[in-house]
């Protein structure tokens, strides 16, 4: 029976690809194979041996010690596209919430609600405090265009804007998916100087803290308003107040409110529902469920942060499934000993992915002699070994 331990309140109907009699599935299980989660921080968390996978319901995975998982033989997953939907309507809900006053407008009514029959005379005079300005034909600028991107990106287009977007690394899927009205910029300063609106949708690592700062916020159009649906780190909150103060921009809105920026005129900020929809969470645990599984059971890797995708149709009763590091001569260590232990070979998966630290094996056999796992776990620089029969 294998475990998976849910370190957030995940109970979403799609728990029920687990199969009961295999998997006992609920929150605090302890020696768990797998972990799955949602924004729970675990960089502090000591892990099981009996740990084989993390499998973040998102796409976001700051929260997770992806290079001590790597280090210790732990697969970290993730879950990108699965809550693309919910993120790109959020943007765009928040593209007319920085452009119309709604929220400003709509708390005043609240203010006002004891007066009456006096209210609609009211609104009549109060309502010029809360006039905006239209989305039709201004340019919103799109940084980083993976699967949300993507969907944004697409959707403004529709909506009558002038979209540029801008993404060094986009993958051939996303280029399929883009429109072709969207323009794509090359130099990141043309988003700055062109666009009324900036939406961010980067991964967040070191080389994206504090993207948006003071820097960069001096070189884009006076009065932009800038949506952040993808990490609180990837902006600079004490450059942005200034700059909202000083109204070099004109509206800040963000999925992740802080000390700083919750009560701060000027900046919108939400409880972080990027993803908070039915539909989303199904996706999202519905996509981190498959990955456990397949990893668990037929050794394939899916959609990890970590190691280098393997996918092998099993060709034969026993598979033996290697982490080791990304050294090519670890490779001809562990074709030689399965060689001497006169095992027969079937089938062979050895993959690799530049700039990562690990590499993945794996290997179907008729059978596995008694002790060749051992003998592999002792090779030099081999991490995990596992047998599935």
């Amino acid at each position: 029976m294998y475990k998976v331990n849910l370190l957030n309140n995940i109970k979403s109907p799609k728990l029920e690809l687990f199969d009961k009699s295999k998997y006992e599935v609920g929150h605090d299980t302890a020696n768990a194979e797998a972990l799955m989660l949602r924004s729970a921080k675990i960089h502090e968390m000591e892990f099981s041996p009996q740990l084989l996978c993390i499998a973040r319901a998102g796409a976001g995975f700051n929260n997770i010690p992806i290079d001590r998982c790597a280090k210790e033989g732990i697969v970290v997953f993730n879950t990108p596209g699965a809550n693309a939907e919910a993120v790109k309507e959020l943007v765009i809900c928040s593209l007319f919430l920085a452009s119309r006053n709604i929220i400003a407008g709509a708390n005043w009514v609240k203010s006002v609600a004891d007066k009456g029959t006096e209210i609609p005379a009211m609104v009549e005079i109060q309502k010029a405090q809360y006039a905006g300005a239209e989305i039709l034909g201004k340019t919103l600028g799109v940084i980083g265009l993976g699967a949300i991107g993507v969907k944004i990106a697409n959707a403004a287009r529709a909506l009558g804007m002038n979209v540029l977007g801008y993404d060094p690394y986009m993958s051939e899927q996303s280029k399929k998916l883009l429109s072709s009205e969207v323009k794509r910029i090359e130099n990141l300063d043309e988003i700055y100087t062109q666009s009324d609106y900036i939406s961010i949708n980067v991964p967040y690592m070191e080389a994206t803290k504090h993207f948006i700062n003071k820097e960069t916020i001096a070189k884009m159009k006076k009065g932009v308003k800038i949506i952040n649906a993808a990490r609180a780190e990837l902006v600079n909150d004490d450059d942005i107040i200034t700059a909202i103060e000083s109204g070099q921009v004109g509206n800040y809105v963000t999925d992740f409110p802080n000390a700083k920026t919750a009560g701060v005129n000027g900046i919108i900020a939400i409880p972080h529902l990027g993803a908070s929809t039915s539909e989303s969470e199904a996706n999202c645990v519905s996509m981190a469920a498959q990955q456990i599984i397949d990893y668990i059971e037929n050794g394939n890797i899916t959609n990890s942060v970590n190691l280098p995708a393997a996918n092998l149709p099993r060709s034969a009763e026993a598979r033996i499934c290697i982490i080791h590091d990304n050294k090519p001569e670890i490779n001809a260590k562990i074709k030689a000993e399965i060689s001497s232990s006169g095992a027969k070979v079937e089938e062979t998966l050895y993959v690799a992915a530049e700039g990562k630290e690990t590499a993945y094996a794996l290997i179907d056999l008729a059978e596995v002699p008694g002790g060749l796992a051992e003998k592999l776990g002792k090779v030099e620089g081999v991490i995990k070994v596992r047998s599935l029969i």
